[in-house]
Parts: C-alpha cells; sequence; structure tokens
C-alpha cells in the first residue's frame, strides 16, 4: 500500500480535532501550541515549488503551522500529491482542506475554485509577473493569465484578500482587466528573484556541479512550454548547440519549463533529448536547480519564460532562439523583452553568435524591461511576509523584528549521461610547441561531414568511427590489461591510427606514435596551482595535431601547451628508453 494515504491519514486525525482545544497531553509537546494555521495551495508543479518558497517567510517558532494541499483540475498536476508528500510537509487532500477552516491561504495561482476555501486567500505570480495569455484559463483575449476577471472573480465577489503582484505596472493593467480587485493588490516584489540575487557568491561551487571548470563556459538553454517556445519552435537546437560548440571550451545544461515534464512525461523528456545528452548536454530536474544554474550561466540560450527573463535580470548574456509574441500579452514587458533581446539564428553558426554576443554585451541594454517587471528586490521578502502576518495578527502573530534572511539556493543536481565517446577535432600548432584544437562531439546520425579528424575513446561502439579515428585513448587507469601490452594490442588492430594514448593516472599518460615511439606524458604544476588532471582523448588529439604539422620545429620531448578557448595546460614528455630508442 502507498505511504501517501497513510500521511494523509494521519494528517485528517488531527483536523479532527477543533481549533483551540487541547488533546488533553500537552505535557508531551516540546514547543506551545501552534497559534495559526496556514495552507499552501498547489496548482501546478509551477505554483508549488514558488508557493513552498514563499511559505518558508512564515516561521514556526512564530506560532504557525503550515499545512499544503492540491487544487485539482489543471492538466499539468500529474504526480504533484507524490511530490508534496515526498518532501516530508503536511498535506491534506483537496476535500479535506475545503472542510476546515485557516488563518490564512496561500497560492502561487489563482483559479475560481480556490473559492471554497474556507480562508482569507492570498495568490502571487509564481513566474516573473503576469504576463502569458491563456484563453482556457482566462476566457478572453486579452487578460494575461492571473489578473482577469474569470479568475479573481466570482458572482460578482473579489475571491484573493491580497494579490501580490512584482511592480506596480501590473496593478495599473489589473485596472483595465478586473478594477475590482485593485484594491487587494499590493507591489510586494519577487522572493524568488531576491533569493537568486542573494546566490551569486556560490557562483563557483553551482559552476562546479555543472562543469563549468578549467576554462570551461556555462551555456544554459532555457525552454518555456506550449508550441511558442523555444524546444517547441526549435526541438532540435539542443543537440544542435552540443555539437557545434568545442566541448573544452562549453559546458551546457538544459532548463525546462515543468509543465514540459508534466505533460510529457520524465521518460518522455529525457528519451527525446538523449542524443544530445550522449553529446554532454546536462538536464535540470523541473522540480530545484533552475536558479542555481541561472546564477551559474555565462550564457542563456532562452525564450519568453520566466528563467528567461531571470537570467537577463541578472545580466546574464542573453539570445532568445523563440520571442512567444504570439502568446504573450502585447502589453506587458515579456512582451517588450521578446522584441529587444538580442536573437539567436539556431540555424546559423552558433558558436560563433554566442561569441559576438559576449563581445557585444551591454548589461544595462534591457535594464528598462527589467525594471518594468522586478520592483523591490531587496525588499520582496520583507512586504511579502509583512502581509502575509498581518492576516496572522488577530491570532496573535507578531511580525518578526528582522527582515527575512535569503538562503542561498540549492547547488543543482543534473541528470547526464557519461562523457561523449567520439569527437571531431580541428586545430593548429605554432612552432613554439603551442597546439589550439576545439573537439565537437560526434552523435550517430547526426554528423554528415567530418570538420577535422575523428578520436575516439575504447567506450565508443559506433560500427565505423573507431576504424576512421586516426586517435584512440584507453580513459580507465586500472584497466585488466598492462598500458603497454593495449598500446601494442591495439596499433595492429587499428592499422590508421596515428596516436594511441592509455591514462595511468590522473595526471599522466603513455602515448604511443605510429611506428611504435612510446612516450609518457605528464601535467606540469605550476608553484602554488594544482596538478592539472590531463584527459588522455585530448592528449592525444593535440599530439596527432602537432604530428600533422609539417612546420614543426621541436621535439615533443620539449613539451607541449595544450591550449582551448581560454585555457591552457603545460605537458612534459619522457621518451621510454631516451632518445636512442626511437624507431
Amino acid at each position: 500500500m502507498s505511504s501517501v494515504p497513510s500521511l494523509l491519514s494521519r494528517t485528517s486525525a488531527r483536523f479532527r480535532l477543533r481549533r483551540g482545544v487541547r488533546s488533553g497531553h500537552d505535557r508531551w509537546n516540546t514547543w506551545d501550541p501552534p497559534k495559526a494555521e496556514v495552507l499552501g495551495v498547489a496548482r501546478t508543479l509551477t505554483s508549488a515549488t514558488r508557493v513552498l518558497d514563499v511559505m518558508h517567510l512564515l516561521r514556526h517558532e512564530d506560532g504557525i503551522e503550515k499545512y499544503y494541499t492540491v487544487n485539482p483540475g489543471s492538466a499539468f498536476a500529474d504526480g504533484l500529491d507524490a511530490y508534496l508528500a515526498g518532501l516530508g510537509v503536511q498535506v491534506l487532500s483537496w476535500k479535506e482542506a475545503t472542510r476546515r477552516s485557516f488563518d490564512l491561504a496561500v497560492s502561487c495561482s489563482v483559479h475560481p475554485t480556490m473559492r471554497r476555501l474556507d480562508a482569507p486567500l492570498m495568490v502571487l505570480p509564481h513566474g516573473a509577473g503576469y504576463n502569458r495569455l491563456v484563453t482556457e484559463s482566462t476566457g478572453d483575449t486579452f487578460s494575461p493569465a492571473g489578473l482577469s476577471r474569470r479568475e479573481l472573480m466570482w458572482r460578482g465577489k473579489v475571491v484573493p484578500e491580497a494579490i501580490g503582484v512584482s511592480h506596480q505596472a501590473q496593478i495599473d493593467r489589473l485596472a483595465e482587466t478586473c478594477p475590482e480587485a485593485v484594491p487587494y493588490a499590493l507591489a510586494v516584489g519577487d522572493w524568488c528573484f531576491q533569493r537568486i540575487t542573494a546566490s551569486m557568491k556560490h557562483r563557483d561551487r553551482y559552476r562546479a556541479r555543472l562543469g563549468a571548470v578549467g576554462g570551461r563556459r556555462l551555456v544554459v538553454i532555457h525552454s518555456t512550454w506550449s508550441r511558442h517556445s523555444l524546444l517547441g519552435r526549435h526541438p532540435e537546437l539542443p543537440l544542435r548547440l552540443m555539437t557545434s560548440l568545442p566541448v573544452d571550451e562549453f559546458a551546457v545544461a538544459a532548463v525546462f519549463h515543468p509543465n514540459v515534464w508534466a505533460r510529457h512525461s520524465r521518460p518522455g523528456v529525457l528519451e527525446r533529448l538523449g542524443a544530445a545528452m550522449d553529446a554532454g548536454l546536462m538536464i535540470i530536474p523541473p522540480e530545484e536547480g533552475w536558479r542555481a544554474a541561472v546564477v551559474a550561466s555565462d550564457w542563456v540560450v532562452g525564450d519568453h519564460g520566466s528563467t528567461t527573463f531571470y537570467s537577463a535580470a541578472a545580466d546574464r548574456v542573453t539570445l532568445l532562439a523563440a520571442t512567444g509574441l504570439d502568446e504573450l500579452d502585447p502589453r506587458s514587458p515579456a512582451a517588450a523583452f521578446g522584441q529587444g533581446a538580442p536573437r539567436l539564428d539556431p540555424d546559423g553558426d552558433v558558436y560563433a553568435q554566442l561569441l559576438a554576443a559576449a563581445r557585444g554585451h551591454d548589461p544595462a541594454g534591457l535594464r528598462p524591461v527589467v525594471d518594468r517587471q522586478l520592483a523591490s528586490v531587496d525588499t520582496s521578502g520583507e512586504v511579502t511576509r509583512a502581509r502575509m502576518y498581518a492576516f496572522l495578527a488577530r491570532r496573535g502573530v507578531v511580525v518578526p523584528d528582522v527582515a527575512p534572511l535569503p538562503l542561498p539556493v540549492p547547488a543543482p543536481e543534473p541528470v547526464r549521461r557519461t562523457a561523449a565517446t567520439a569527437y571531431d577535432v580541428t586545430g593548429a600548432h605554432d612552432a613554439r610547441g603551442t597546439v589550439d584544437l576545439q573537439r565537437r562531439p560526434l552523435v550517430a546520425g547526426h554528423h554528415t561531414e567530418a570538420l577535422g579528424f575523428y578520436a575516439v575513446t575504447t567506450e565508443e561502439n559506433h560500427p565505423h568511427w573507431p576504424d576512421a579515428a586516426e586517435v584512440l585513448a584507453r580513459t580507465a587507469a586500472d584497466a585488466e590489461v598492462a598500458a603497454l601490452d593495449w598500446v601494442a594490442e591495439a596499433a595492429v588492430r587499428y592499422e590508421n591510427l596515428n596516436v594511441l594514448v592509455a591514462r595511468l593516472d590522473e595526471s599522466r599518460c603513455l602515448v604511443r606514435l605510429r611506428g611504435g615511439r612510446l612516450l609518457e606524458a605528464r601535467t606540469e604544476r605550476s608553484w602554488g596551482a594544482r596538478q592539472s588532471p590531463l584527459d588522455p582523448i585530448l592528449l592525444g588529439s593535440a599530439v596527432n595535431l602537432w604530428l600533422t604539422d609539417a612546420d614543426r620545429a621541436k621535439d615533443l620531448t620539449d613539451g607541449l601547451t595544450l591550449r582551448t578557448g581560454q585555457w591552457r595546460i603545460e605537458v612534459a614528455f619522457t621518451e621510454q628508453g631516451g632518445p636512442g630508442s626511437r624507431p
């Protein structure tokens, strides 16, 4: 039997106690009984994660007991009950929630059925303001979702008693779409974005989790839901980015709106993105991690979704692959963002476009649009909490003396596969022993013409690429067959190879050249710096570029400098038996 029903039954039993009536076992309590009870209302995963965030502004030590429920009926509610129950919070069924009274109900979405709650209702946006036209919810073609008469009123009465907006301009918009609701509206800023800005000092930690180390910079793909989104317009763009960007210069992660996951299922999302994941794409789960990705990113390739907007607000280099203008309120800041933000041509040279965007990036360029959407950024938590506590004052709950401290957002836990096992390599070697190289992952069925030469690892299972490769690398250090024996056997098996590399440990590799010459390679460590790891296939690719340069003036034993974008590493070589043993 599932644990969820038992959890609900225990919670239901607690609620059979009338408020204010003690059970007779107060001596068992560690803390005083709660003074007030607050219900968090979720309708979709997006609104659930946001309401959980906002509910943290309510402190248990102030005498507040918190419960959660799911307002049913959304097309994107699959798995929501299980998600909440898995967090260990107190969950009530909708039926139970509507039978009880609460001192406050908080929701980051609004629906007419929430009128059934016996509690003053406070609604907040579940994204960066109110921007999207969703006629199924609003019943008209001019009201943004969340600010429509159909959602906010029932039989001539405004349902919420507090409507939080992120900017005063949204109250002005509300005056046009539902003027009766204006007296209940309050500009509270955006607590979610306040936490993002407060997490900037943790950028290095987040970047390490997403592989943006060793000179690699981070590109984050952001897609909202619907056919107007980045994924809807350009479903192949994640794969195109993965196969176009040099793997040693860029790490790439993807953030998809929770509605994408709810509508198409977790297996469906991961299977559709499988080829891109094989090339190294990391996917951020829908529950958490996207805020850390905003903090960690260097570039953002996105659309009209809130996560792209937040990234631009955080001054990240932003390019739009879709604007969503067909489904946005034309008077919203999101529409102005879609019209004014730089564009990415998915069919063009995406590598060149990213570099050009970084060179031309002006953080002030989108600031007027951002400032029309996000206000009170530094005080949102304080303003939001004060409004929530005002509902609880009659129960003796007092607003804390200190403003809420925005905790850093959790570090990302991306879904990823093993590193790519085949690369198309280009580059050049100069007379001073510096090798500039770029490796782009090969993906079966999506590669038509080689840019340079192929370098593969022993894990590659493509039927033809190992036979066409010029470099073969074994990445396992603790292999069954000794390194010397393996390179000798592989040289016989693959006659086309110029370079064979076997890892010896994190910073050393055995290298065998065509003709039988053997060398040991190791990274050089500068004083005060850590010993850099040595990637066998990167090393083999650099050596192959050195071999194919007819003008090389130095021998490998003089050392090489490997350079990929902004990162460089010094590699020293020792020949087996000394120079006299060279074949």
